[in-house]
């Protein structure tokens, strides 16, 4: 009996027994995650398959495009493409870059200091999606490391 009075099928912030967080984007529903492919898109073709349930492949048609809360896979990256990238998206977005399986050691630290998040040497699809997941999660992680920022100062 208790429980059925107490319970509250609602969900608004500050409101008896509420579980919302009193922050601004927190409170909305997650979207499934968005892969933008920019480059080549061949080599990422079986990469769906490998993704977990709910997730898309988006290939824009360029870095305007991108949406800032997507994860930007750049398909035979150079350096250039992802300073490029760095400058023209939100510092929140990360940007994995794939390259080829004997892509030289000072290629994938260009790129690293370039800004990119992740950088991955082959296109093997099971490997790709799980440098993807883990981007994902370090996304979500940011918005709640950041959490004290945004609460009110009393």
């Amino acid at each position: 009996m208790l429980v059925q009075l107490n319970r509250n099928e609602t969900n608004r912030t500050f409101t008896p027994n509420s579980t919302a967080v009193p922050l601004p984007d927190l409170n909305s529903q997650r979207v499934s995650p968005i892969v933008a492919v920019l480059g080549q898109p061949g080599r990422v073709a079986a990469l769906g398959a490998h993704l977990p349930a709910g997730w898309r492949l988006r290939y824009p048609a360029g870095l305007d495009d991108v949406v800032a809360e997507e994860i930007v896979l750049c398909s035979g990256a150079t350096e250039a493409e992802v300073l490029r990238a760095r400058a023209a998206l939100p510092a929140r977005t990360r940007i994995v870059a794939l390259l080829d399986d004997d892509a030289r050691a000072e290629l994938v630290a260009a790129v690293l200091t370039a800004g990119a998040d992740v950088c991955v040497r082959g296109g093997m699809p099971a490997i790709l999606a799980s440098h993807l997941v883990a981007c994902r999660r370090r996304q979500l992680a940011d918005r709640w490391h950041t959490l004290n920022d945004s609460l009110p100062a009393y």
